[in-house]
């Protein structure tokens, strides 16, 4: 229930930033309005597909073409919000409600590193989408950031502490890379030995990426849903 509140805050956000642009929310499982659904009711009037996913996997690359493809309207879909330099100021933001110091002196910063908790998945692109996001944020806060995951990747969050320890990294921050809080986001952050983050949320930088995406899928040329 959270992630369905938290999704239909984002949206709100997207809303206020683009007035009169009309924006439907689909899930692509588990939660109403599913996806097919959302496009059955728009009937031919045409839409644009922005994924509130982090990155490459099976649900960018199988299931929204193929609900995309089953639309009785024309659709386009845009790219994954991730990765991006907004996401990574979206993460500095939550960890800094967290309790992330303004400022880090070089004593402080040879102990300090950030896990970044992802979900997960066995495509070796949407891991490669984790990576870049770990070094944008690792370049917005000045030490390690290290990706791990929930499920279907390595290493899990555990291994990723154990191993930062072994380098003498004991205060460590979770960053919790999700859009909405749910039972991997829970289970990240309780895994924290320091502070973990809040999941991303309605922060305005998604809701400006949201749009950013929504903006580049219309000046790319149209191709036919398959």
């Amino acid at each position: 229930p959270r992630a369905l509140t938290t999704v239909r805050a984002l949206m709100d956000r997207v809303r206020a930033l683009r007035p009169g642009l009309p924006v439907r929310l689909g899930h692509i499982e588990l939660t109403a309005p599913l996806l097919p659904d959302t496009l059955a009711a728009l009937g031919d009037t045409p839409a644009v597909l922005v994924p509130l996913l982090l990155g490459r996997g099976y649900h960018v690359r199988q299931d929204i073409p193929e609900m995309a493809a089953a639309a009785p309207g024309s659709t386009r879909t845009a790219p994954p919000l991730g990765p991006h330099p907004l996401l990574a100021e979206a993460l500095h933001a939550r960890l800094t409600e967290a309790g992330w110091p303004a400022g880090l002196d070089d004593t402080a910063r040879r102990s300090t590193a950030v896990v970044l908790a992802a979900a997960g998945s066995r495509d070796p692109d949407s891991a490669a989408d984790t990576r870049r996001t770990a070094r944008l944020l690792s370049a917005r806060l000045g030490v390690p950031v290290v990706p791990a995951y929930a499920s279907a990747a390595a290493p899990t969050v555990p291994t990723a502490l154990r191993a930062l320890a072994a380098r003498g990294r004991h205060r460590v921050a979770v960053a919790s890379y999700f859009t909405a809080p749910g039972r991997f986001a829970t289970q990240c952050a309780a895994q924290a030995p320091w502070i973990a983050s809040a999941p991303l949320g309605a922060h305005d930088a998604m809701a400006h990426l949201v749009l950013r995406r929504y903006d580049q899928s219309l000046k790319a040329p149209a191709r036919a849903a398959a």
